[in-house]
């Protein structure tokens, strides 16, 4: 079996199409700064991740710890076998606690190796290929009413028909934003009202009351899981938790209190594949949706949603993401695209990605 002789990670900026993207709280991005890292094996596998935080305002993460905490764990993983996921996830654990998105790339790398080792690619051996395609949602920046509005039509012309609308300002502007947006869906578009954690739970309930009659989804209003669950008890939209779902004892508690019906499912907040499969696998078993995506990222990560997502049966796949739409740089061949707004994980063995050595440059990190 493959043991682990290197790992370098490398820096890349990945500027945004629309110049920016802003949601609650006056946060925006320009330039998102991922992290690429390549763990070799004694086998001459090398397998490939990305992490890619939202900047460093939206969950307790930022790139540049990502890269200090893969300086710190990839000393105690040398000399692993890649391809015990377990056994590699339990080391990184014990070595660093907590930090899941420092994990993620590692996993996701070995997740990799693990592929190419096998042959086959990794929807493979995360469950089995569901159909040939699978659907994506198309995120709309937080603007002014009509500008949102106007979003929707030029985003359903690239194919897409769910629409996560960005909210969680002032709930007057909020609520005028999913009227004006609702009035533009066409049969079969889906809407998401995604307040990323911005209101106040007062502020929430009044939102979701003057929205009752829209076709709209209400996805994480409030910064706590208790103020989610009293805005869950208070409406009759569907309801979607995500920067609250950290982990698989976190799905367990919302499960019991029905404080769901979607999550959104981030890998790297979760600390990789491997966690991600556990939660995606129960999600499913107890018949709540999911959204598989990730904080942020370029093709690698893309990919390895894709896996995810293609791997995950369709009645419970709520949507996906596909960052490397977003973003003016690619950094690595072979990742899917978009095609009338559904994609198809890679075909080729493990992620299906090799990194655009000419953009990442030389390593920043290399033990």
């Amino acid at each position: 079996m493959p043991k682990i002789t290197k790992i370098q990670a490398y820096r890349v900026e990945l500027p945004l199409h629309e110049g920016s993207y802003k949601w609650s709280g006056g946060n925006s991005v320009e330039v998102f700064d991922s992290t690429v890292v390549a763990v070799h094996t004694d086998a001459g596998v090398t397998g490939y991740g990305e992490v890619c935080p939202l900047g460093p305002a939206y969950l307790p993460a930022y790139a540049e710890g990502a890269r200090a905490g893969i300086a710190k764990l990839a000393p105690q993983l040398i000399g692993l076998e890649a391809t015990d996921l377990g056994v590699l996830n339990g080391h990184m654990d014990a070595a660093l606690r907590g930090h899941p998105y420092v994990k993620s790339a590692l996993d996701m790398a070995c997740w990799d190796i693990l592929g190419k080792t096998a042959g086959l690619p990794v929807v493979t051996l995360l469950g089995g290929r569901y159909g040939e395609t699978f659907p994506l949602y198309r995120a709309i920046s937080q603007e002014s009413p009509d500008q949102m509005a106007e979003m929707v039509a030029l985003y359903r012309s690239e194919g897409y028909t769910k629409f996560q609308l960005k909210v969680g300002g002032d709930p007057d502007t909020d609520v005028e934003r999913i009227r004006r947006v609702a009035a533009r869906l066409e049969r079969g578009d889906v809407l998401i009202a995604d307040a990323n954690t911005g209101w106040t739970q007062h502020q929430a309930l009044r939102v979701v009351d003057a929205v009752r009659e829209e076709d709209v989804y209400i996805e994480q209003p409030c910064a706590s899981y208790q103020e989610c669950l009293v805005v869950r008890r208070h409406t009759n939209r569907p309801f979607v938790l995500d920067e609250v779902v950290d982990s698989l004892a976190m799905v367990v508690e919302g499960a019991r209190d029905q404080a769901m019906d979607v999550i959104n499912l981030k890998i790297s907040k979760v600390g990789g594949l491997t966690k991600a499969r556990q939660i995606r696998d129960l999600c499913v078993s107890l018949g709540i949706a999911l959204t598989i995506e990730d904080t942020w990222g370029g093709d690698i990560i893309t990919a390895a949603i894709a896996h995810l997502a293609h791997s995950t049966p369709p009645p419970l796949l709520f949507t996906a993401t596909d960052f490397n739409s977003y973003v003016t740089v690619s950094n690595a061949t072979g990742a899917p695209h978009r095609q009338n707004g559904r994609m198809a994980a890679p075909l080729t063995p493990g992620l299906g990605v090799e990194p655009r050595w000419d953009v990442l440059g030389e390593p920043l990190i290399s033990v």
